[in-house]
């Protein structure tokens, strides 16, 4: 294919520090690694942080970069998505507001509501972390990541028999595990 060629050959350039080769990969992808970024961090100024982050990454890493293991897009779109996830950990480790922060904040939402939407969540997401390593790794990069499963295939180097696989046995582990907390 003709863009993965191009692709190609800006890694190179990027390996070689040709700074243009930077400035067209960011033309080309900036806007998708900010919108995949912004999907899973929720906020523009993190997620233009996550960007600049992963292009500088790219710069320093581009020396790594196997053509085998996939094209470039989905290279620079890893590093995104893994440096956004890293953030969206890091910020979702329990912090304790002060006190006086509650009477700041409107209730625009019904708080039963909210609680429970939020216990269902955590247990979600408790459910996720006991899966194998590459069915969670899978699920959270489809449903997380924004993903599709040929995407995934390519991203991680496996077949999309196995990616359909990992997802199907890790979402029906998943069911059970959730049905049986109900």
């Amino acid at each position: 294919m003709v863009g993965e060629r191009e692709d190609h050959d800006l890694v190179e350039a990027l390996a070689g520090r040709d700074l243009s080769a930077l400035s067209d990969l960011y033309d080309r992808y900036g806007r998708i690694a900010y919108t995949l970024a912004y999907r899973i961090l929720g906020e523009p100024e993190g997620a233009e942080d996550v960007v600049q982050d992963a292009f500088l990454s790219a710069w320093r890493g581009a020396g790594t970069f196997k053509r085998e293991r996939g094209n470039a897009r989905s290279w620079l779109l890893s590093i995104v998505h893994h440096r956004a996830v890293d953030i969206l950990r890091r910020k979702t480790a329990f912090r304790p507001a002060p006190l006086e922060a509650a009477g700041e904040t409107a209730a625009d939402t019904d708080t039963a509501e909210e609680a429970a939407r939020n216990v269902e969540g955590g247990t979600v997401r408790a459910v996720l972390a006991t899966l194998p390593e590459a069915q969670r790794r899978t699920i959270e990069l489809a449903y997380f990541g924004g993903y599709t499963q040929s995407e995934l295939a390519g991203l991680m180097g496996v077949p999309l028999g196995t990616v359909k696989g990992r997802m199907r046995i890790g979402l029906q582990k998943m069911r059970r595990v959730l049905e049986l907390a109900r």
